[in-house]
């Protein structure tokens, strides 16, 4: 069975986004509206003498629980492109995940790669530089990601940068995907290629710390599963108990 079997499991409750007190141009909140028009995560507008000029709430169930500056999510992802990240313009330890962003975490989202969409596609690339990075600052455990064709890794040089950083620590890197290029021996990662569905169409990020550590560093995954050219269904969680069964199954399965 492929890895959107995993699709049962995000369990998010009820969300919104709501921009306080807008001072920024009127095509700015309408860029993060798009970007969420089709996820079922609505963006509001409120004024609120509780908040700064220009701050983004993220509100369960009528509760606020993550709070970040507009600004945070414009160098983010609003007024950014996926070149940043492929070139290496933006480097691993300059990559941030807003924390109103960050705690969508569990909600299964329906994403558009370009043209359809120039922003929908980029929120999973970033969420990927977030787990990629936790694996960099452990410097411990295993990462383990799937890029459908492996050949990304020396298309892209930003792409290769980062996995050259991850793998000159002591994290245990694995890699995944159709088998159209091999890495050099100084290239200190595991490579898995195959072709099929699993390797072709799949897009996951998995990073788990040493069973010793798991109270010291969190786990993470990022599962995306592309159902139709460019149409990427996809969520990511910190919840161990996934990121242990998608490990087990890319383990056996991969």
């Amino acid at each position: 069975m492929p890895l959107d079997k995993f699709f049962d499991r995000p369990t998010g409750p009820e969300r919104s986004l709501v921009v306080v007190n807008r001072t920024a141009p009127e095509p700015l909140r309408r860029i993060l509206s798009d970007m969420f028009e089709n996820q079922d995560i609505a963006v509001e507008e409120r004024v609120s003498d509780q908040y700064d000029e220009d701050t983004v709430l993220l509100v369960e169930e009528q509760e606020v629980v993550a709070t970040s500056p507009l600004s945070a999510l414009e160098e983010a992802i609003l007024l950014v492109n996926s070149d940043l990240f492929r070139t290496g313009a933006r480097g691993l330890e300059e990559t941030d995940l807003p924390a109103v962003m960050d705690g969508l975490t569990d909600h299964l989202f329906t994403l558009r790669g370009y043209p359809e969409s120039n922003k929908e596609k980029l929120l999973l690339i970033v969420v990927s530089r977030r787990i990629e990075r936790m694996a960099y600052s452990a410097g411990v455990g295993t990462l383990r990601t799937s890029f459908q064709r492996l050949s990304r890794l020396e298309d892209e040089r930003g792409t290769r940068e980062a996995y050259d950083a991850v793998a000159a620590t002591d994290t245990d890197v694995h890699i995944y995907g159709r088998p159209d290029w091999v890495p050099s021996p100084n290239f200190p990662v595991t490579m898995h290629g195959g072709y099929k569905s699993d390797f072709r169409n799949s897009w996951f990020v998995l990073y788990n710390p040493p069973a010793e550590r798991v109270d010291e560093f969190d786990s993470a995954v990022l599962v995306a599963v592309e159902r139709d050219p460019g149409v990427w269904r996809a969520f990511w969680t910190y919840r161990r108990e996934v990121v242990e069964d998608v490990a087990e199954y890319v383990r056996t399965n991969l």
